[in-house]
């Protein structure tokens, strides 16, 4: 299958880190779009396609995760704020939290869902209550313009997930610029995204555990998003 950005890279550049010291080696890589950077030094390691707009898939909801983390800095949203469950989000299918409808869900409870469990449903739910329109439409928007504004030039979003849509797009530079942001702007957040399983309401047993496949690696990573779709092929931002 295609893939945007491989879960290979990062292993095969410490890898190769390990075995050949500061001696510089040519490699190719399958990924469609790569780009691994050093980010104690902001030195770029590996850059493929960087700037190439591409389906992000569950990646984009960084940017989510970002802004609620702003709005939460911001006074303007609680960490025990419980939130209502749309139709449209409990609408949505694959990685979920199998919120309904009379649900009423606190926001940690949804920054979990979504950082852990991938969670579209929490996604939507977030967005729907920090849009200007009440709509995810309306918070898709507001996400692009947010996006532009830290520098994120080749991302533009249809909604608070990934779901596939067309236009809705960003480059492997624009989420590692994004990564950066999340780890130096929200650190007392950041753990969150090293969490291996998170269990709500007893749900959704076959969904408890982060898709993440380099947390459990023993090589120190500690995030940050898996992404799949059919179109988007597998990523991964770590």
């Amino acid at each position: 299958m295609r893939t945007s950005l491989a879960i290979k890279i990062l292993i095969s550049f410490l890898f190769l880190s390990i075995c050949f010291g500061a001696q510089a080696y040519s490699f190719d890589i399958k990924a469609r779009a790569a780009y691994v950077i050093d980010q104690t030094s902001g030195t770029v390691l590996l850059s493929k396609n960087a700037d190439l707009p591409l389906p992000p898939a569950s990646m984009s909801k960084l940017m989510t995760l970002y802004m609620t983390f702003e709005f939460i800095k911001a006074g303007r949203l609680g960490l025990n704020e419980k939130l209502p469950v749309s139709k449209n989000a409990a609408n949505y299918t694959g990685s979920t939290m199998f919120l309904d409808p009379t649900d009423r869900v606190a926001v940690i409870d949804l920054i979990k869902g979504i950082i852990v469990l991938s969670g579209n449903d929490a996604c939507a739910v977030i967005a729907e209550a920090l849009s200007p329109d009440g709509t995810e439409a309306g918070f898709a928007k507001l996400m692009t313009q947010r996006a532009k504004q830290l520098g994120l030039k080749n991302s533009t979003f249809k909604n608070s997930n990934g779901w596939p849509a067309s236009g809705h797009q960003m480059s492997v530079r624009d989420l590692g610029l994004l990564a950066e942001r999340l780890i130096t702007d929200f650190p007392e957040y950041y753990p969150m995204f090293a969490e291996q399983t998170y269990e709500f309401d007893g749900r959704a047993p076959a969904n408890t555990r982060n898709r993440n496949p380099l947390l459990g690696l023993g090589i120190g990573a500690d995030g940050l998003k898996t992404g799949h779709t059919e179109e988007a092929g597998y990523g991964l931002v770590g």
